[in-house]
């Protein structure tokens, strides 16, 4: 199983949708979205990029959680991207302390 169809998996059961009812929701025709979805989390199709935008916005995730390998980096996403503007600016503020940088790293 690939990380993208674990995460997928995880998200829409935490979600309590069905595969059928998240697919209809992302965008997919009703008539395919049961199998596309089934497709997806048996890693036997990879959506694209507009389809997992999609896909994560019916699940309240950011599109960059499908792809952590790392457990509580998965967690960090899911809690920072469901913050306010005020509670993200306090947890990188807090980052950049830990990090002992004064200013945000560039990248």
């Amino acid at each position: 199983m690939s990380i993208f169809s674990k995460r997928l998996k995880e998200a829409r059961t935490a979600a309590g949708l069905s595969q059928e009812r998240l697919g209809i929701e992302s965008g997919i025709d009703p008539a395919s979205a049961s199998a596309r979805m089934n497709q997806y989390e048996n890693n036997k199709h990879t959506p694209n990029s507009l389809t997992i935008i999609q896909i994560a916005a019916a699940l309240d995730v950011p599109p960059a959680y499908f792809y952590s390998v790392d457990d509580e980096e998965a967690r960090m996403l899911l809690l920072f991207y469901r913050l306010d503007s005020p509670g993200k600016k306090q947890i990188l503020t807090l980052a950049v302390e830990l990090h002992g940088q004064t200013k945000f790293p560039n990248i």
